[in-house]
C-alpha cells in the first residue's frame, strides 16, 4: 500500500463509514457479519485489520468479541475512536499500522481476524504476500479470518452503474476479465489490485492457508445498485426480503464469484504444507 491509499482514506473517512449503511454496500456487512457468525469462536479475540473507522469492529463488540482495530489511514483510526466512544464501547486496541507490518501485534495472539481492505490495496504480489505472512504470523494455529478481494468479474457488471465512462475504452473493459488488474484510475478508484477468485485463491494457499469456503458478500443482487436503492426508499418490506436473499446466496456456487466483493474464509494450517481444496 502506498501513500496514494493513507491518503485517499484520510479524505474518505466519514464516506467510509458511511458506506456500509446504504442499502447496497450494507450487504457487504450483513453477509460478512454471517461469516462471522459461522465461523468464528464465540467471544473470541479479532484482529480487524485495515478496518478503517470501525464498522466491524463496532458490529462485533456489540457481538461479545473482543476486537484490535488497524488501518493504515491515521485518519479513519481518529474517526474510529469517536465512533467506539459514541456507541460506549470500548476495543482492545487502535493502531496505525500497514497490515504488511504488524509488529504491533505479537505472534498467534488472535483466535480470529478480518482482513476487508489491505489485499485489494496492495497492488504487488511480494507485497501481498508479506500482508498474508504478517496475518499468518499473529493467528493461533488452527485460527480463523476472512479475508476481502475485489473481483474484477463482479466489477465488470457493477461498473456499467458505477462508472460507465470507463467502457469507452475496451481494452480497459476488458482487461476486468483478465486474472489479475493493478488498477491507478484514480477516476474509477485510488491505486488497487483486483484478483480474480481463482487467483485470490491461489494467493492465499501459497501463504499457507487453507480454504473453508468463499463468498460474493452482494450476493444475487450483485451489480444492482440503483434498482436497490430504489426498492429499499420505497418498498422497506421487498428490501428486507432482498437483503435476506442476499445473505442465503451469497456463497452459492452461482453467485459467489460473479459479485464486486469477495470474502474467503481461511484457517491458518497447523503445518504450512498441507494444502486443502475449496468447496
Amino acid at each position: 500500500m502506498s501513500e496514494i491509499v493513507r491518503r485517499y482514506y484520510n479524505g474518505q473517512a466519514e464516506k467510509e463509514w458511511e458506506r456500509l449503511a446504504s442499502p447496497y454496500s450494507g450487504f457487504e456487512l450483513v453477509s460478512t457479519l454471517r461469516l462471522v457468525e459461522t465461523y468464528f469462536p464465540s467471544g473470541c479475540s479479532v484482529a480487524d485489520i485495515g478496518g478503517g473507522p470501525g464498522r466491524y469492529t463496532i458490529e462485533l463488540l456489540r457481538r461479545g468479541y473482543e476486537v484490535t482495530l488497524l488501518d493504515l489511514s491515521d485518519g479513519a483510526i481518529k474517526l474510529a475512536a469517536v465512533r467506539l466512544a459514541e456507541a460506549k464501547l470500548e476495543a482492545t486496541a487502535l493502531h496505525q499500522a500497514d497490515a504488511r507490518d504488524l509488529s504491533c501485534l505479537e505472534p498467534s495472539s488472535f483466535e480470529a481476524a478480518l482482513m476487508l481492505g489491505p489485499m485489494y490495496h496492495i497492488v504487488e504480489k511480494a507485497d501481498r504476500a508479506q500482508a498474508l505472512a504478517e496475518l499468518h504470523r499473529i493467528l493461533r494455529p488452527g485460527a480463523v479470518a476472512i479475508v476481502g478481494f475485489i473481483n474484477p468479474w463482479g466489477v465488470l457488471r457493477g461498473g456499467l452503474l458505477e462508472f460507465p465512462h470507463y467502457y469507452r475504452d475496451y481494452h480497459d473493459a476488458e482487461a476486468l476479465l483478465d486474472e489479475y488488474l493493478k488498477v491507478g484510475r484514480q477516476d474509477v478508484f485510488t491505486e488497487s489490485a483486483f484478483l480474480t477468485p481463482p487467483q485470490a485463491l491461489a494467493e492465499l494457499r501459497e501463504a499457507g492457508f487453507a480454504v473453508e469456503t468463499r463468498a460474493g458478500v452482494e450476493g444475487f443482487a450483485s451489480g444492482t445498485r440503483d434498482a436497490v436503492k430504489e426498492i429499499a426508499a420505497t418498498d422497506p418490506a421487498a428490501y428486507e426480503t432482498v437483503r435476506r436473499l442476499v445473505v442465503e446466496t451469497c456463497d452459492h456456487p452461482a453467485f459467489r464469484d460473479c459479485t464486486e466483493h469477495l470474502h474467503v474464509v481461511v484457517r491458518r494450517l497447523y503445518d504450512r504444507t498441507r494444502q486443502t481444496q475449496t468447496r
